[in-house]
């Protein structure tokens, strides 16, 4: 355990939970979930999982940043889990919110105003450009005086792979399948990672959580890709796979039949779920067992990725 982990009390490995049988009436399937939603009371999820490296780079380097800058939407659990880990660390936290929620703030965000966090609301338009290195050169000079360091958007970026490659050191048991939901393609992309590094059969399966067909399998093998050997020729990674069929009309989109689907499982696990991450996987792997997508004596574990910021 690093001091890192010591001072912001993260709680790993995190338990691999049985799910009854009952939830999903395939009593051939065995399906277990792994709860990184208990990581940490705030810093919960894949959010640590992507953010554990950049903390670490951070706060090691021998001229520390004195400010840092990320992206994110007024639901944001990324930016709830960086703004508390500044707030406790001691970095002034910048965060570029997509759209005005100045008259309406969300839980999310008071929380951050709660912990010192400077928001900056600004156009979808210009939110669009946050992967474009000339806004990124844009923003870091108008902030030279306080030597930003910039997280992207989710935490995504390849430094993050480690984190979320460690999943696959910690499990107890073997699986032939894993499966989380996808936004940023972090997570998945760490989690292909971890499997080939630790040599495993597992198959990955992304659960689209939002309308990116083709976009969001870019993202991942972008991100493999920038990980890869030099020598490495640039091909998009072939071991995974994203089911597009289950984002419910798309990002934070809850209709009524996703919002019973949370409740049920709550209700017969005890496990909390929201309904733009990790009920949109609960609610898919239900679905994709009825139709037989898994092959009988299947073991199926999924990731709860925290993000409970939706259903605040």
């Amino acid at each position: 355990m690093t001091h890192l982990h010591r001072l912001l009390q993260i709680q790993l490995p995190s338990p691999e939970q049985a799910l009854p049988s009952a939830w999903h009436d395939n009593t051939n399937i065995a399906v277990t979930i792994k709860r990184d939603d208990l990581i940490h009371p705030v810093i919960a999820g894949n959010k640590w999982r992507k953010l554990s490296q950049h903390l670490i780079e951070i706060t090691s380097k021998t001229q520390q940043a004195t400010s840092i800058i990320s992206f994110g939407g007024g639901y944001s659990n990324h930016l709830h889990a960086l703004g508390y880990c500044c707030q406790q660390l001691g970095y002034p936290l910048t965060a570029i919110v997509r759209g005005d929620y100045s008259n309406n703030m969300t839980p999310m965000l008071q929380d951050l105003v709660n912990w010192g966090t400077q928001i900056n609301f600004v156009t979808r338009s210009e939110y669009a450009r946050r992967h474009e290195q000339s806004y990124l050169n844009e923003i870091a000079e108008r902030n030279a005086t306080t030597n930003p360091i910039i997280i992207p958007e989710g935490g995504s970026d390849s430094s993050c792979l480690s984190g979320a490659a460690q999943i696959i050191s910690e499990l107890v048991n073997d699986y032939d399948y894993i499966i989380a939901p996808v936004a940023s393609g972090g997570t998945l992309a760490g989690l292909c990672e971890g499997v080939k590094k630790y040599e495993k059969k597992t198959k990955i399966l992304g659960i689209a959580v939002l309308k990116g067909e083709g976009y969001l399998e870019s993202l991942v093998a972008e991100l493999l890709n920038k990980n890869a050997p030099r020598a490495t020729t640039l091909t998009a990674p072939n071991n995974f796979t994203i089911i597009h069929d289950y984002h419910c009309g798309g990002y934070a989109k809850a209709p009524e039949y996703l919002r019973t689907a949370c409740s049920e499982f709550t209700k017969a696990t005890h496990i909390p779920v929201e309904p733009i991450y990790s009920g949109k996987l609960i609610y898919a792997v239900q679905q994709l067992i009825s139709k037989g997508y898994f092959e009988d004596g299947s073991r199926v574990l999924l990731l709860h990725t925290g993000g409970l910021q939706g259903a605040r």
